[in-house]
Formats: structure tokens, sequence, C-alpha cells
């Protein structure tokens, strides 16, 4: 499983023009799945991301998590982070897991922020979506289990 993670003052996604999720300063969350995670990779991911330091203090030093600065996460799946462009121009995508297990996935690490008291708005699975965001830092930041 991957979450590349882009630190953000502010992030939106739409479906069909309408806005189904939006946050202000946290993470927006890119969330891919693969055949061989399982429910404790989406467990870990969240946990990370809940822990994770790179908000900056007064110092201007990244030592602050998310609660630290009462951010939220915006969660939205991510199939192409397993995009693979080893050959040729097309990249393949043999390496992402199948609709089922991935929202399955996606859900368990939603679920595992909110059981962690984040505040999370997220996209539409399988949908086509247009995300936006203003990158702080920028700070992207990829994790895997």
């Amino acid at each position: 499983m991957r979450v590349l993670l882009q630190r953000v003052t502010q992030a939106s996604v739409s479906v069909d023009r309408r806005q189904v999720g939006a946050i202000g300063k946290g993470f927006l969350a890119l969330v891919g799945v693969t055949h061989h995670d399982a429910r404790q990779a989406a467990e870990k991911l969240a946990a990370k991301t809940v822990k994770l330091r790179v908000f900056e203090d007064d110092a201007g030093l990244m030592n602050l998590a998310l609660a630290d600065v009462c951010g939220a996460v915006l969660a939205v799946s991510q199939f192409t982070l397993y995009a693979d462009t080893r050959r040729g121009n097309r990249p393949g995508f043999t390496d992402a897991a199948r609709p089922g297990q991935g929202e399955e996935l996606y859900e368990a690490y939603v679920a595992a922020l909110r059981a962690a008291d984040v505040p999370v708005q997220t996209g539409v699975f399988g949908a086509h979506m247009e995300v936006a965001l203003v990158n702080d830092g920028p700070v992207t930041i990829l994790l895997e289990a």
C-alpha cells in the first residue's frame, strides 16, 4: 500500500463539477493499493499519517503532527500510484489491486484515521475526480507498507 501525502493549506475534490470533499490545513492523501495488501497495511499507514511530524512549530522546524495543528485529511483513491513505467510510454497498472480490494483497503485507511479522531473528507472511489490543492512548502512524502 502506498499513501502519497501532500501537506496543504487547503484542498478539495470534485466529481461531475460538484465538490464532494474539502479541507483547510492538513494532508491531501492519495491512497494506492496493490494485490498483496491487507487491512494491517491500511491501519499502519493511517497511524503513520496521524503521527507524522511535518508541520512547522514556532521555530520553523517540522515538529508538529496533524492534531497539533488541528489539521484534517482529504483522502483520495489513486490506483495510478502503482503504475509501471519501466517499458514503453504507456503505463501498466497490473500491480494495482482490483477495485473491490482497493476500495475495501481505502475505506479501512479512512476508518482508521477517523478512529484516531482526525477530521477526514474523501473523494468518490472509482470516480473521475478533479483535485485542487495548495501545497504547503511544498512538502510531499511517500508512505509505504
